[in-house]
């Protein structure tokens, strides 16, 4: 379908991630981890630049000095000129529709330029601030280039029918022109000028936009290449012909407007340091399933240079030496030994003699030398994007063999800062592919989903084949684990609330039921902080499993750590065992194995401070009591006003009132809607809030505790709650859509928006009044999320699909539906108060 292989013809239902995840027990690799796509949405308007904007009062028409304060896509959040930090008349506009312009525009073209009303009564001599203003404001006035081009982010410039040039991949000192024929999320389907009617495999490449041989119209001339086609393309047209082609090219016109913006986003090539006929290691790009010696064929100055696959058969027999254009810092070139040393085999060149290769042999044979260590980017420490790269692990990646193609694919192996990766989905087998962290030809799962482009998927039949032989193997699939509420439940966890909790759970994938059981006991405990900070990772990782961020809500305050899960079922019970010690509870109060009436440890017949004693950490501490101060350090009795150290992986989420901050974020945006702090052992936690809101969404969240529950006996009883403060009822907005009913909660998300009608602005809507609208909708499950983010008004107007999906940890389907009642709020707020 329109050039597309169509992998499974006798199903066509749509590929979903979610179960295909689940149905092979694999995990994705993070969003973050792929820097070339952040890039990719940044827009080039920042707050702190200021413009001027059309001001309407009175039946004039002026222009004025404004400061933007947030930016959100295409909208801005500005705030005039003299209102300094109030932020009372900020006001929202569109980029794509509203009059703005870069400062000096107005004098420029003989405008008037006049405040608005409360500028004037803030400041009666309203002439000599419009002076200083525009004296100091030239040097930080948003570029005239993103206005015309209405702030879009590089990605969204480089539109259908631009021409760029292209630096031909063999040769540094030549370039040619080609045209955008279609823009997938940065990456760029390109023509060859010249080349219009021939095939697309001799035609087009794909290129990303971040890609350093790409550059815009001008550039070859400018810095002095040759303009010409590519190698492999000349045969194709004379040399009369070709030339009446770049004739053509040099009378187009072309947009020079978007030139800082296409080229702010680059690193800067370094200066090298080889010279020709050095041997190093490389994967051809163009095929990277292995890596193979190679050679510098030519140097291109201080930045580029050759580098070409060896290749030993005798001169009739190559079928084209590949080479492939370097910079120092380029992917897939590696000292010599580099294979030896990570544990990687190295291929021979072809027409090589002899059975294993041996460079100092090699090197003899050629009489040629190894590019020294220095020549390569230093060995670094992997930062913190690298390590989210782990074997198993799925993505979306191009078929380099096919470049329009992408793939699902998973992480074979990972040795520094290169992957292997094996795409599924191929009708012929193609080994795995190596390729940097960092490759723009990798994307995180739904990429393909997200750019409305087609991912080419294994057949159903396979996915099934592999979910049987999972369960059949047994390798991940976790047994039932059963919560014995008749053992003793430590210090830390409530025994009615035990009792509460399902006979067990699973089966299923180790990760996800493990990670339930956990999630299951955290909301289980007296203070759910403190189990949370008791299970989380420690530094060795001695499971060597996977991470999980497991969340905890106590007295108002939001807990995230990261807990390592086994990820195999022949570590489920030691695993299980393992937890139950360090919560100081019966070794068999959770696990594989069910109790039923005398549990093997004789746990009933223990007292609280014997069973510490057994099993606990052996430090002092007050008999009935959920303990304040716990520590994982061995030890003695904590001495009075000494601090621990800090954990870094356990964070505390402080909830605050919506207020003005002090780099003019909106409070409650989910930038800035909660301080992360490390929880020290000594932190109070602060008092519930008992909110109403609180009581109105005691049903929305599966974590919550019950408000009101019968003391139930235990060897542990909870503390005597604090009285709780109530807040002052806020008046609630009211908003309805065009027949007066609430929405649909069964309206499907590809209906057109039903139209609302607000009774006051969202920009005054508090967090209670952005929780009580979510209710109204069939995200109301969620609104607990908005209550704990403090998201209000102005947060909420900020959301948008990629902030939703990453602040809220929400999968696509129901982002999306969110976004959809978010975008209902913003029409309706343009079309009520944003005038």
């Amino acid at each position: 379908v329109n050039g597309y292989m169509i992998l499974d013809e006798t199903d066509m239902s749509e590929f979903n991630w979610d179960d295909y995840l689940e149905e092979t027990g694999a995990l994705s690799v993070p969003h973050h981890a792929f820097k070339h796509m952040d890039q990719g949405l940044q827009t080039g308007l920042a707050p702190g630049m200021k413009l001027e904007v059309l001001v309407r009062s009175e039946g004039d028409e002026a222009y004025w000095v404004s400061t933007i304060i947030t930016t959100c896509g295409q909208l801005l959040l500005l705030r005039y000129e003299g209102y300094q930090d109030d932020r009372r008349a900020d006001f929202w506009c569109d980029i794509t529709t509203a009059d703005l312009h870069p400062i000096g525009w107005s004098k420029q073209q003989g405008r008037p330029m006049k405040p608005p009303e409360g500028v004037r009564e803030k400041h009666q001599d309203w002439e000599a601030l419009l002076e200083k203003a525009l004296s100091l404001s030239e040097s930080c006035s948003a570029p005239a280039s993103l206005l015309e081009g209405r702030g879009c982010n590089p990605v969204d410039l480089l539109s259908t029918g631009l021409s760029v040039e292209l630096v031909d991949n063999q040769d540094a000192a030549a370039a040619w022109c080609a045209v955008i024929e279609d823009n997938v999320g940065g990456r760029l389907r390109l023509r060859y000028s010249g080349t219009e009617g021939l095939p697309d495999a001799q035609s087009i490449t794909w290129v990303f936009y971040l890609n350093p041989l790409l550059h815009l119209p001008g550039w070859a001339k400018e810095h002095g290449l040759t303009f010409r086609p590519p190698s492999a393309l000349l045969p194709l047209h004379t040399e009369e012909e070709w030339e009446g082609v770049r004739q053509t090219i040099s009378t187009q016109s072309q947009d020079s407007s978007i030139s800082e913006e296409f080229y702010k986003d680059r690193p800067a090539i370094t200066t090298h340091c080889f010279t020709e006929g050095m041997k190093l290691e490389a994967a051809d790009p163009a095929a990277p399933f292995t890596i193979s010696p190679a050679t510098v064929a030519k140097v291109f100055g201080d930045q580029w240079f050759l580098v070409q696959m060896d290749d030993l058969r005798e001169e009739e027999k190559r079928e084209g030496r590949r080479a492939f254009l370097c910079h120092k810092d380029s992917p897939g070139i590696f000292p010599t030994q580099w294979s030896l040393k990570n544990g990687v085999k190295l291929s021979p060149p072809p027409g090589y003699q002899g059975q294993d290769f041996d460079w100092a042999d090699y090197l003899k044979q050629c009489e040629a030398e190894a590019a020294p260590q220095h020549c390569f980017p230093p060995v670094s420490v992997i930062s913190s994007l690298h390590t989210c790269f782990k074997e198993s692990m799925m993505l979306e990646a191009v078929n380099p063999l096919c470049p329009e193609n992408i793939h699902v694919a998973t992480v074979t192996k990972v040795k520094g800062q290169h992957i292997w990766i094996r795409l599924e989905g191929v009708k012929q087998p193609v080994p795995e592919i190596i390729v940097h962290m960092d490759s723009m030809d990798i994307f995180p799962v739904s990429w393909c989903e997200t750019n409305g482009y087609p991912l080419q998927y294994p057949c159903k039949p396979k996915v099934e084949k592999q979910k049987k032989i999972a369960v059949a193997n047994g390798k991940y699939c976790c047994p039932k684990i059963y919560f014995n509420h008749r053992c003793f439940s430590g210090p830390y966890l409530n025994k009615g609330r035990i009792a509460e909790l399902p006979q067990c759970v699973g089966p299923g994938n180790c990760v996800l039921v493990l990670k339930e059981v956990l999630t299951l006991l955290i909301n289980s405990a007296y203070k759910p902080s403190r189990v949370l900070r008791e299970l989380q990772l420690d530094q060795e990782g001695r499971w060597q499993g996977h991470g999980e961020t497991l969340k905890a809500k106590y007295k108002g305050k939001s807990y995230r750590a990261t807990v390592e899960i086994v990820r195999t079922a022949d570590r489920v019970a030691e695993f299980c065992r393992k937890t139950c010690i360090k919560l100081e509870c019966c070794p068999n109060l959770f696990g594989p194995r069910m109790v039923l009436e005398r549990c093997s440890e004789n746990c009933s017949v223990l007292t609280k401070t014997k069973y510490t004693y057994y099993y606990g950490k052996k430090k002092s501490r007050r008999v009935g009591r959920p303990p304040g101060g716990h520590s994982n350090l061995e030890g003695g009795v904590k001495k009075r006003g000494r601090r621990r150290k800090r954990r870094k992986q356990l964070f505390v989420h402080k909830k605050r009132r919506s207020s003005a901050s002090m780099d003019n974020t909106p409070a409650g945006s989910p930038q800035g809607s909660g301080d992360e702090e490390d929880l020290d052992e000594d932190d109070s936690l602060s008092e519930d809030t008992g909110s109403e809101l609180q009581d109105e969404l005691m049903d929305d969240s599966e974590y919550s505790e019950k408000k009101s529950q019968p003391p139930t006996p235990s060897p542990s009883p909870p503390e005597t709650p604090r009285p709780s403060r109530r807040r002052r009822k806020a008046r609630s907005p009211s908003y309805s859509d065009d027949e007066n009913r609430p929405p649909s909660p069964k309206s499907p998300y590809s209906e057109a928006p039903q139209k609302l009608c607000l009774d006051s602005s969202p920009l005054e809507w508090s967090v209670t009044d952005v929780v009580r609208f979510i209710r109204t909708t069939d995200c109301a499950p969620l609104a607990r999320i908005f209550m704990d983010q403090e998201i209000d008004g102005q947060a909420l107007l900020l959301l948008n699909l990629p902030t939703v999906q990453e602040c809220m940890d929400l999968k696509l389907g129901p982002a999306i539906k969110l976004c959809h009642h978010i975008e209902r709020v913003k029409l309706a707020f343009y079309q009520q108060f944003a005038s």
